[in-house]
């Protein structure tokens, strides 16, 4: 197995590190973090419908560059992060990119982040995540520990009441989102979004001609921030 270091495509850590601190600097409250970011790609690149970058680095970046070369450092280091996820799942590298909360005992890590991150992109093709996680059962099955680790984190609002997870299931959980992904990428390969799906995802992100012209996020009442 090619181990993650000698994967071409994957950030090396000072390269994380340079990505990690930048966003920390320019990132007001509620912004995507570098965990955050790479829960956003991830969702991005098993999902059903090509997401292109003028798309998603609104998402990601929240002011102008101030700086001609730091800002083409920072999009080589995006595309690269982005470019480094099916790659590093085509041969079983890939490991999603946690924070650190303060615990009593010490730092512990959280996938919070990383599973807000995930909402996110599920939001930008949020009609066709949702049409076919209500008519098909494959997909939120497929998707379950991710959705086990965003209700616990209160990323996710469930109809039900969950127990909180465990350590061991927390663990547990993280440890199946690479396998997740694989799965969720293969479904969509393999049952591709069809044209009405598409065409009623356009139709909804129409804005109303009596509201201010911007179209409203799309949610099922699940995914929450």
């Amino acid at each position: 197995m090619t181990s993650k270091t000698e994967w071409p495509s994957s950030l090396d850590d000072n390269e994380l590190d340079e990505l990690d601190r930048y966003l920390r600097a320019h990132t007001g409250e509620g912004d995507l973090l570098l965990d955050g970011v790479h829960g956003l790609l991830s969702a991005l690149a098993v999902g059903p419908l090509l997401v292109l970058p003028d798309e998603w680095l609104p998402e990601v970046l929240h002011e102008p560059f101030t700086d001609e070369d730091e800002g083409n450092r920072v999009l080589a280091l995006l595309a690269k992060l982005n470019d480094s996820i099916i790659a590093e799942l085509e041969v079983d590298a890939y490991e999603p990119i946690l924070g650190e909360v303060e615990m009593e005992g010490g730092p512990m890590l959280s996938a919070a982040g990383w599973c807000e991150g995930f909402s996110r992109g599920i939001d930008l093709r949020a009609g066709l995540w949702e049409s076919r996680l209500a008519e098909d059962p494959q997909l939120m099955e497929l998707l379950g520990p991710v959705m086990a680790l965003a209700v616990d984190e209160g990323i996710l609002s469930a109809d039900a009441e969950f127990e909180k997870l465990s350590d061991d299931e927390y663990d547990e959980c993280l440890a199946q989102v690479p396998a997740v992904l694989g799965a969720v990428n293969q479904y969509w390969q393999a049952k591709p979004a069809t044209e009405a799906e598409v065409e009623a995802m356009v139709h909804q992100q129409q804005p109303d001609p009596g509201d201010d012209g911007n179209p409203p996020r799309q949610r099922s009442g699940h995914w929450v921030h």
